[in-house]
């Protein structure tokens, strides 16, 4: 699904600004601790979305130049580089954290309308076009500001990126009905995470 670039961006930004807060707000032993990711602590979720700003650029990349630069070496490398990041202090976690999302809007912002339409190749080998980066990422920071549990629901998520999210897993899921309940409920059900939603059917793992 696609969505407006200045939309997606906008929402880059306001997912960037809520995760970095939340993780600047964690001391050493509070980063430590378990996230609601089973088997992930808050640094396996922050060295996640650090990496994960290093992937999108590498597509920037690929969207600017046409050279073919995958998001990760292989799945294996992948995990590995988030469990040696999840090694890392809260200091030098925030800074990565910091330094990559900078790097990536900067790489962004570079794009070109004819870049922003060239084709490039996500994690899961669907080719999708450079205007997608910005909603991929949104999805990043704003869904995984919720999973570092220091409070932040889905419903403090703009609305319009929680409807775009539910649109888009729902066709993800080949869901055609949907249970009924408030809009961050839905989007926490979708996602795997948890919900309130009453006889809701139990989902799958997603993404």
């Amino acid at each position: 699904m696609t969505h407006p670039l200045s939309e997606s961006l906008a929402w880059v930004a306001d997912g960037t600004e809520l995760f970095t807060a939340a993780a600047a707000a964690l001391d050493e032993d509070e980063m430590g601790a378990p996230s609601p990711l089973p088997g992930w602590s808050r640094k396996h979720v922050v060295a996640h979305v650090a990496l994960n700003a290093e992937a999108i650029g590498r597509l920037a990349h690929w969207a600017r130049t046409g050279e073919p630069t995958p998001m990760y070496a292989s799945p294996e490398a992948r995990t590995a580089d988030i469990e040696a990041g999840a090694r890392r202090s809260a200091d030098d976690l925030r800074a990565w954290l910091v330094d990559s999302a900078a790097a990536l809007d900067a790489a962004l912002a570079g794009l070109t309308d004819e870049q922003w339409a060239a084709e490039v190749e996500a994690r899961n080998g669907k080719r999708v076009r450079g205007t997608a980066l910005p909603w991929m990422r949104a999805r990043e920071v704003l869904i995984h500001s919720v999973d570092l549990g220091t409070g932040i629901g889905f419903a403090d998520l703009p609305a319009d990126f929680l409807g775009a999210l539910v649109a888009e897993v729902a066709h993800q899921r080949d869901l055609p009905r949907l249970p009924e309940g408030p809009l961050p409920q839905l989007a926490a059900y979708l996602t795997g995470r948890p919900h309130a939603l009453v006889d809701a059917p139990e989902l799958g793992a997603w993404l």
